[in-house]
Formats: C-alpha cells, sequence, structure tokens
C-alpha cells in the first residue's frame, strides 16, 4: 500500500520580510505625516481653555478670593507674578526645543534607537502643544505683574508694548502666534494638503529663531540660562545639518555601502 506523502505549505522566503521590518524600522517622512494627531482637538481645546481660564483667575480672582493672599501678590515689591511667568517660559521653551528636536528626529536613523519614528511624531506633536500652552500662560499671567503693568492689548497686539525691551517682546509675542498656526496645522492637513502643511512646517525654524532670541534678549535670568541656550541651540543646529546632509545624499550610495563587497 502506498502512502502519499503530506505536501507541505510553501514557506515564505525570509528575504519577503526583510524589506518590511526595515519599513516599519525607518518609515518615510510622507508615512508619518499621514499619521493621525497625538492629541485629539477636544483634547486640546480644554487644555487651552484651561491655561487661558486659570491665568485669567490667578490675576483676577485669586487676589480678592483670598486677601491675605494679595497682600503676597500686590505688595511694595511683588514678584510672584514675575516668578510665575518666567519659571513658564523656561517650560514653554524647552517643550518648543524638545518639539524641535523630535520633529528633525522623525525620519532620521537616530531615531531607531530611541524613540523610532512613530513615537518621534507623537512626542513632536505632544511638546509643541504643551509649549504652546505654557507660552499662553507666561504672557497672560504677566497682566498681573504691576512693575510691567501691561494691558491685555500689549499682550495680545504684537509689539505694541512700550515697556522692557519692546521689540525683543514683540518678537515673542509673533513667535507665540505662529507656535499656535504650526499647533493647530497638525488638524487640518487633510484639508490644506500635504504641500501646504510642509510648509507651514517649515514656519516651525524661523519661531525656534524668534523664540531663542527673545528668551536671550529679554529675559531677566539669561546669564543663568546661557549654558542651556548654547545647548538647545546647537543640539538643533548640530540635528538640522545631519537632516540636510542625509535627505540630500543620493540613495544610490546609500545602497552602496550597504551591500556587502564581493
Amino acid at each position: 500500500m502506498s502512502v502519499n506523502p503530506v505536501t507541505q505549505p510553501e514557506q515564505p522566503a525570509a528575504t519577503n520580510r526583510a524589506p518590511e521590518r526595515s519599513k516599519r524600522a525607518a518609515p518615510s517622512s510622507s508615512d508619518l505625516t499621514d499619521l493621525p494627531p497625538a492629541m485629539p482637538l477636544a483634547a486640546l481645546l480644554i487644555l487651552l481653555l484651561g491655561t487661558i481660564v486659570g491665568a485669567l483667575a490667578a490675576v483676577i480672582i485669586l487676589p480678592a478670593w483670598l486677601p491675605g493672599l494679595s497682600a503676597s501678590l500686590l505688595g511694595s515689591e511683588p514678584k510672584a507674578y514675575w516668578y510665575l511667568s518666567r519659571s513658564s517660559a523656561v517650560v514653554a521653551y524647552t517643550l518648543l526645543w524638545l518639539s524641535m528636536v523630535f520633529g528633525l528626529l522623525m525620519t532620521n536613523r537616530l531615531a531607531r534607537l530611541w524613540p523610532g519614528g512613530p513615537g518621534a511624531f507623537d512626542l513632536h506633536q505632544h511638546t509643541s502643544l504643551l509649549g504652546l500652552a505654557f507660552a499662553i500662560f507666561h504672557a497672560l499671567i504677566l497682566l498681573g505683574d504691576r512693575y510691567i503693568s501691561a494691558t491685555i492689548d500689549q499682550i495680545v497686539v504684537p509689539f505694541t508694548y512700550s515697556g522692557y525691551e519692546p521689540f525683543w517682546v514683540g518678537l515673542g509675542q509673533l513667535s507665540l502666534y505662529g507656535m499656535g498656526v504650526v499647533g493647530f496645522s497638525f488638524y487640518v492637513k487633510q484639508w490644506i494638503g500635504r504641500a501646504l502643511w510642509r510648509l507651514i512646517h517649515f514656519l516651525s525654524f524661523a519661531i525656534w529663531i524668534l523664540s531663542l532670541l527673545h528668551a536671550i534678549m529679554s529675559g531677566s535670568d539669561t546669564e543663568l540660562l546661557t549654558g542651556f541656550y548654547w545647548f538647545s541651540g546647537g543640539s538643533v543646529l548640530f540635528l538640522t545639518i545631519y537632516r540636510i546632509l542625509i535627505t540630500g545624499w543620493p540613495a544610490s550610495r546609500l545602497r552602496d555601502k550597504s551591500q556587502p563587497s564581493s
């Protein structure tokens, strides 16, 4: 009696999976721009609204609600609002710097080590939007500082403030609005198209420069943070040059280098 051999299902070649793995490990820029926003729009609006309401409440409601606290906030030499503004400014600048770093790492081979392309995209967006919230708080909380004596229109309209370093303060105001445009572009890219979305995102470099100039020239703690400004500026410059070189390097040369010599 003859026994029919059991036919084994064909195993797909291992080489067929290699391109898939490499594509997941190093996604292209177009793949990442097609990802949905990391933070839902409703969550962003709640975050920004809470920031605005919290800052205005600290300026208007809190001193009237707690008279004992108002003596500290509105005394002869009040510094509480100034400290809140400066600390939130440093946090906003740090988040903007991290957003630039993660944005430059998205399609970079360095991102394979950590956090990966999609992870860098999510971190890029989250740090950008959180930086926008802290920047808004930084601006609005100055309404409570009697030494600055800024009005709401001087806070909102660029280059209308006539007090301390008005030009550099105006650059900071422009960078704040730029952060808002870039941040909300995540949610409208399906309507404005990929080309316009990329063009808007290139504004991030101008926003970064404006924020750095604003921090250095109008910040009262520049001497304390000089090292951090040098490090953050140098790291963004390095990653930008590296990204340009990698993007402009011919793909044929990269393939030739990856193939072993016979």
